[in-house]
């Protein structure tokens, strides 16, 4: 595998930011890893960070590299703040970022795929947010999406359960505005009202039973399946952290629709 870690500037964001790139490598004599490449455009998974991490976060925390070794797949790890991918109300325009000026400049660097078929988003908590807001708004862009507990349910302030101080509802307010995100294009469960499962992307979402976001998921899970879309829903034991982040995100490649190589 090729790692690199990238720094450019945003136009959109009007500053210098920075991704972490996994590329495949056909490398036959290294000790302890396979390998895979594939001729032409890659397969690329947006993988996206949560709440209080950053663009480093999946390949400190977990085996990603070595988990896609295998797979001729690029996996792109943007880095977007605390800003729930989301066009702040009074800050920088990370929507626009991700959905938009993200898939050109890496597509512009690196040999990635541009067909729908080879386009896959996925994250954690905040980033399983922007994975399903990705999905239900970019349906053109992507053919599946996966959120690792998610922090889905936007709409009833829950930017931070854990942490509930004044600082956060400033916060909130920040990225959402003074009339919150419900009924708009921030909020998941008014996406599903108005997306159609015929052609949205093919969506994964796990959370641990003990995670303080389930019944949460446990909504979205029930209002996805009502509306109709492509949801392979997967539970079990398991709180708010990288051990299982870590053993899901394997489920989570077993499960992407990639082709042989």
């Amino acid at each position: 595998m090729a790692l690199i870690q990238c720094r450019f500037f945003s136009e959109v964001l009007g500053l210098s930011t920075s991704m972490t790139v996994i590329l495949p490598q056909r490398a036959k004599s290294q000790i302890g890893m396979g390998s895979s490449e594939i001729s032409g455009s890659i397969p690329t998974l947006y993988l996206l960070h949560g709440l209080s991490d950053d663009d480093s976060i999946w390949l400190r925390r977990t085996s990603i590299e070595r988990y896609v070794a295998e797979l001729g797949l690029a996996v792109i790890m943007p880095q977007v703040d605390v800003s729930f991918y989301t066009d702040m109300d009074t800050g920088k325009r990370y929507w626009t970022f991700i959905s938009e000026e993200l898939p050109y400049i890496c597509r512009s660097f690196f040999p990635l795929s541009e067909r729908r078929e080879d386009t896959f988003v996925a994250g954690l908590s905040m980033g399983g947010y922007g994975a399903f807001k990705l999905a239900l708004r970019k349906p053109d862009v992507f053919s599946a999406a996966a959120s690792l507990s998610g922090a889905l349910d936007v709409s009833v302030n829950r930017i931070d359960e854990v942490r509930r101080s004044i600082d956060n509802q400033s916060l909130y307010r920040q990225i959402f505005g003074p009339d919150g995100p419900s009924g708009t294009e921030n909020d998941l469960f008014k996406l599903l009202e108005t997306a159609d499962p015929l052609t949205s992307p093919r969506l994964f979402q796990c959370c641990g039973t003990e995670d303080f976001l389930y019944d949460d998921n446990i909504r979205f899970r029930d209002a996805c399946i009502k509306a109709g879309f492509d949801l392979t829903y997967k539970e079990g034991p398991g709180a708010h952290d990288w051990a299982y982040w870590d053993a899901r995100i394997q489920d989570v490649l077993n499960w992407l629709p990639l082709k042989a190589n």
